[in-house]
């Protein structure tokens, strides 16, 4: 059975600002009345309600005979809690426009300490109101900003379901390195978890490498615990490394992929040798060969996200497919076995 639920509000990267990052979930185990989370917000009320126009019972419960539809303000007065990975405006915008809206209860933003405070300089009666404070107590703020530490650790963000974080690089500024984060979400009663990655550049062009530490931590559920990973590829093939601006193009999320299918291996390689009855002499590691990596990501699901458009482009295709197909060419080389699909806006995912 399903572990979650999820909605697609947005899957772009831009400059299409009805299409911006942000999706809902909830336990599949569960009815959208039941409370739902965000993850990512740079679209919301008035994408949902575009949707919702072409598609009335995209939330109807699979459990139920009747036909039930929602307003976009009826699902976003639902959220419990939203995630969000970092405070870039395609991230955030849609949050920000809502936040004056919200119905039902207070609602907490996770997130690291640097991305709140980012969200701080948004919500502070200049650019925005300021509708979101630190205060558990103080209701007259519709949000409640929320950390969450960079650890090993699981923190429960709603019943039932609980997020790991962990680093990215997301490129430089002028003020140095900018962050973004990886999000583990799992469902705690299945044990089933996704994997969800904010915008990430190459570890081979990083200052600090940050994306092999979550492959390493991913290595050892795959497939069994881990079986759906969400993770952006803003620009199609040819896009060099200096203009990438914290980014993946197909070349560098296949070579991504390269290192997680090295760490999965590398992991069954190491509970096979736990295994073995008999001893064996200690001897030098050798190093992973290609024909090792053949099928390493079986039965994974690559769900690929924040393709940007290019009104300049000559295709005949959404930018999204362009880059899906190149990706797959990629993977059919390298012969990895995981499926890529192409994320888009008013998909109903079931991980």
């Amino acid at each position: 059975m399903p572990a979650f639920d999820l909605v697609v509000v947005g899957a772009g990267g831009g400059p299409d600002e009805t299409n911006l990052s942000a999706y809902l979930f909830k336990p599949h185990d569960a009815e959208w009345d039941d409370g739902a989370l965000a993850l990512e917000a740079g679209s919301a009320q008035g994408a949902l309600a575009a949707i919702l126009h072409q598609n009335p019972l995209l939330f109807q419960s699979r459990n139920s005979p009747t036909q039930k539809t929602y307003t976009a303000p009826e699902i976003y007065s639902l959220l419990r809690c939203f995630l969000i990975t970092h405070a870039h405006l395609d991230h955030i915008s849609g949050l920000v426009l809502s936040a004056g809206s919200l119905k039902g209860p207070r609602k907490r933003i996770y997130a690291t300490k640097e991305t709140l405070n980012d969200l701080e300089t948004v919500f502070s009666d200049r650019i925005w109101p300021n509708l979101a404070s630190w205060n558990e107590d103080d209701e007259k703020y519709k949000l409640l900003y929320s950390q969450l530490h960079i650890d090993s650790k699981y923190r429960e963000i709603y019943p039932g379901i609980s997020v790991r974080t962990m680093p990215l690089n997301h490129g430089r500024n002028e003020r140095g390195q900018y962050g973004s984060t990886a999000f583990f979400i799992r469902h705690n009663a299945q044990n089933h978890e996704f994997l969800f990655f904010g915008d990430v550049e190459p570890d081979t062009i990083a200052d600090e490498p940050r994306t092999i530490n979550v492959w390493r931590a991913a290595a050892s559920k795959i497939p069994q615990k881990l079986s759906a990973i969400f993770i952006e590829c803003s620009w199609p093939s040819g896009r060099s490394d200096d203009t990438l601006y914290g980014h993946l193009n197909p070349a560098h999320l296949v070579d991504e992929l390269v290192v997680l299918a090295t760490e999965v291996v590398k992991f069954r390689k190491g509970e096979d040798a736990n295994v073995r009855i008999k001893p064996v002499k200690k001897r030098k590691k050798n190093p992973i060969v290609e024909e090792e990596l053949v099928g390493a990501l079986d039965h994974l699901r690559i769900y690929v996200m924040h393709c940007k458009d290019d009104s300049a482009s000559d295709s005949t295709q959404p930018m999204r497919n362009v880059i899906v197909s190149q990706i797959r060419e990629l993977i059919k080389e390298k012969k990895l076995g995981a499926q890529i699909l192409a994320v888009e806006q008013a998909m109903y995912i079931e991980i």
